[in-house]
């Protein structure tokens, strides 16, 4: 099988690619870099400069004609969303849907795409919350993300395109971005390390699901090699609050001590949390490495790098 994996110098998008490379199957990466890194990737991935918007990404679906699209090339930042959707929009949206038409002009049996579960439901009226859950984004991030899974939807009803859309919890671990991600353990870990303070924005007491990358990645590997399509949460089912977030990560890094608070981020969610029932049932999918043992491996991670 040959996968092309968009975003697959990033933080997620490299460890998908090394879950397909261990399969077996052929990787290109299309990635511009903005934020992904070429030491991520395997030397067996063939990679693709370019960005997702142009021209040029779409003529690369449409060159390597891929058996299965795995689209993680996204605009992150939630708070770059709010004070700037239309560049949201653009490369999560416009970006997306020039990748699509491309598949589809290509031939392309399946579109992986990465959602999110944190954003799209917004507050949640259950705990964990399943796939039926109403979808109300509080960022335009979420929108952006909701309005993928809607193409996604129409391609596969007028064209037929097979498509998962994998609705990420709060995915950590090696590799991610602590600048340009915003990632909690990420920006925690290296702080700690630095032996700096870091800072809970709130009580302490908001909840997020925590997953570990490679889980993620391996969720990208059932959802191309399995029928299922349709949307699809990938979490651990638990809430864990931010000030328990830092006491293991505090611990880890061998840097005991309390965190500092500050105000409350307008808008943030008070708790998140995912029902991944339809990921054991459709994928054979469940959650393999414990918050305590990926943290321990991601505080290891960003402890090697700042060794050089």
């Amino acid at each position: 099988m040959k996968v092309l994996v968009s975003g697959g110098a990033g933080f997620i998008g490299s460890h998908v690619c090394d879950v397909f490379l261990a399969a077996g199957h052929q990787v290109v990466a299309l990635d511009n870099l903005s934020s992904g890194r070429k030491e991520n990737l395997a030397p067996e991935v063939t990679l693709v400069v370019e960005d997702i918007r142009s021209p040029a990404a779409a003529e690369v679906v449409r060159r390597e004609r891929p058996d299965v699209l795995c689209h993680l090339a996204a605009q992150m930042d939630v708070r770059r969303s709010v004070s700037d959707p239309r560049f949201d929009a653009d490369s999560n949206i416009l970006g997306f849907l020039s990748l699509l038409e491309a598949a589809r002009t290509a031939g392309v049996g399946k579109v992986v795409f990465s959602s999110t579960g944190g954003a799209i439901y917004g507050e949640q009226d259950v705990f964990p919350a399943p796939e039926s859950h109403p979808i109300r984004p509080l960022s335009p991030y979420g929108v952006s993300k909701a309005a993928g899974e809607l193409y996604l939807g129409y391609y596969r009803a007028q064209y037929g395109l097979k498509s998962v859309s994998l609705r990420y919890a709060n995915v950590f671990g090696p590799r991610q971005n602590p600048h340009g991600e915003a990632g909690v353990v990420a920006i925690f870990s290296e702080r700690l390390l630095r032996g700096e303070p870091c800072t809970i924005n709130g009580s302490g007491k908001q909840t997020r699901d925590f997953v570990y990358v490679a889980d993620v990645a391996r969720a990208n590997l059932l959802a191309a090699e399995r029928a299922a399509e349709g949307p699809i949460n990938i979490g651990t089912g638990m809430e864990t609050d931010i000030t328990r977030l830092h006491a293991l990560l505090s611990a880890a890094a061998g840097r005991p001590g309390p965190a500092r608070y500050a105000e409350a981020k307008p808008g943030e969610q008070l708790r998140s949390c995912l029902d991944a029932g339809l990921a054991a049932q459709a994928l054979g999918w469940a959650p393999s490495v414990t918050l305590q043992e990926g943290v321990a491996q991601t505080v290891a991670w960003f402890a090697k790098r700042a060794r050089g």
